[in-house]
């Protein structure tokens, strides 16, 4: 079985610094990380406010809080994800298509 040389920390450092400055590599996982983000948000919101439901069901004697607070979270997880601006329909520049102003031929669409 052969030997590899290790690399040292500066080594390691150059690799990471020049992979992370490609900006070609930044626009194909946009949305693949803008999916992640999405998806934390809800599911962080959900499991947050089932669990804050879950101990006011507990204080209070009740049963039903706690499903409000998973549809709270879900709710409040989308609404983070949209105000962030990660559930808008992105183009292959990274540019929404609002950026980019009217169509060139005047046609706008609307009625």
């Amino acid at each position: 079985m052969p030997l590899r040389k290790r690399k040292t920390s500066t080594e390691n450092a150059t690799s990471v610094s020049s992979d992370a400055g490609d900006p070609a590599e930044a626009s194909n996982d946009g949305g693949y990380n803008a999916g992640i983000a999405v998806f934390s948000y809800i599911i962080g919101g959900i499991i947050v406010w089932s669990l804050i439901g879950w101990g006011l069901d507990n204080l209070w004697g009740t049963r039903w809080i706690v499903l409000l607070g998973a549809l709270l979270g879900a709710a409040g997880g989308f609404y983070l994800s949209h105000m962030h601006g990660l559930t808008k329909q992105r183009t292959s520049a990274g540019e929404s298509s609002a950026d980019r102003g009217p169509s060139k031929d005047g046609n706008s669409n609307a009625k």
